[in-house]
């Protein structure tokens, strides 16, 4: 199966590519490169061909002979979804239904979106797929969005997925630390201190990195009847931990570190999700990482890497202070494209 990944130079897309290619499928990766910079660890010996482009400049003859399309390349989380809400929106809801619409035109047959559980924002008990969504962000309306648009223009030739992800956790080549399991692991390690600005109360469903992977694989090799036009969380309902018990189980795995917590918080999302449909339903889907395995790998890879606390606090493995400083030089404008590249300055 030929696959057109977007966002392969991202923190779960440097995971799916040399998987993907393991698995023996042909890979076309499209990636605008903000975050090339963010690089922890050398990854896999696979790497697939990169298109250097905008999801929003991608064109029919990029799609051309493509079966599949894993499209994970939006602004990412909720602060940087914040910084420019217009383009955020141009981005993540027009520029993900647009690819939709070109892949569908040039005849590609599944179309995997990456959203996420953030669509369920603030709610009572136990969600699932038929549950209302409460988007409380920016970003999470755009995957709501999404999802409304691109179901509605499947058919007998084009099968979109959906794809409900729990919040994600463990190590990347291109890492991110700026997503809870993550940051409060780089925070034990570099600080051997937690200090918890919240009571830890809410809910939050986590997923390895490596797990979501495999759902994408399950997902382009399911037959085509169990996942079209299909919404599925993806996670374990073992899963969903309160803030307090990740927290908890980082420090107790970076043996030392101190923990304390505040009080409420001003977030207030709070959802506990059921993963019952995609365990189910999803033939070879089933999640191999809890919290406590994801914080003993990290931990193993910053001894391994002997991370120091300027890696952690650097910019490239936060989106937000990487996407600052990429305006601030002047290298984006501020509709998030590319200006001139800085070798050609003084010619």
């Amino acid at each position: 199966m030929k696959v057109l990944v977007t966002g392969t130079e991202g923190y779960l897309g440097s995971l799916l590519a040399p998987i993907l290619l393991q698995q023996g499928h042909q890979v076309l990766a499209v990636d605008t490169g903000f975050y090339k910079v963010g690089w922890l660890y050398n990854g896999s010996e696979l790497s697939a061909q990169t298109l250097n482009k905008d999801i929003r400049h991608i064109t029919l003859e990029d799609l051309q002979g493509v079966d599949a399309v894993v499209h994970m390349a939006e602004l990412s989380n909720d602060p940087t979804g914040q910084l420019l809400p217009d383009i955020t929106y141009e981005i993540n809801h027009k520029g993900s239904v647009r690819l939709a619409k070109l892949a569908k035109e040039a005849g590609v047959r599944r179309f995997v979106y990456m959203s996420s559980c953030s669509v369920y924002g603030v709610a009572d008990g136990e969600v699932t797929e038929a549950s209302p969504v409460n988007p409380q962000t920016i970003y999470a309306i755009c995957k709501t969005l999404v999802e409304r648009d691109v179901q509605a223009i499947a058919d007998d030739g084009f099968s979109p997925t959906f794809m409900r992800n729990a919040t994600a956790f463990g190590a990347s080549p291109r890492m991110r630390f700026d997503i809870v399991l993550n940051n409060l692991s780089g925070l034990a390690w570099t600080t051997k201190e937690i200090k918890m600005t919240s009571d830890g109360t809410p809910w939050r469903p986590l997923v390895h990195g490596l797990d979501i992977c495999k759902a994408i694989v399950c997902a382009l090799e399911a037959p085509r009847d169990i996942v079209h036009n299909q919404i599925f969380n993806v996670g374990d309902t073992a899963f969903n931990y309160q803030v307090r018990d990740i927290a908890e189980i980082v420090a107790e795995v970076f043996e030392g570190c101190q923990l304390s917590f505040g009080d409420n918080g001003s977030d207030n999302r709070s959802y506990r999700v059921s993963f019952e449909k995609i365990n189910q339903m999803l033939p070879g889907f089933k999640c191999e990482w809890d919290a406590r395995c994801g914080a003993k790998q990290l931990f193993d890879v910053f001894a391994q890497i002997d991370m120091s606390a300027e890696t952690f606090q650097f910019r490239g493995f936060t989106r937000l202070k990487q996407l600052e400083y990429l305006i601030r030089t002047q290298q984006i404008d501020t509709d998030f494209f590319w200006t001139r590249n800085p070798a050609s300055y003084g010619k």
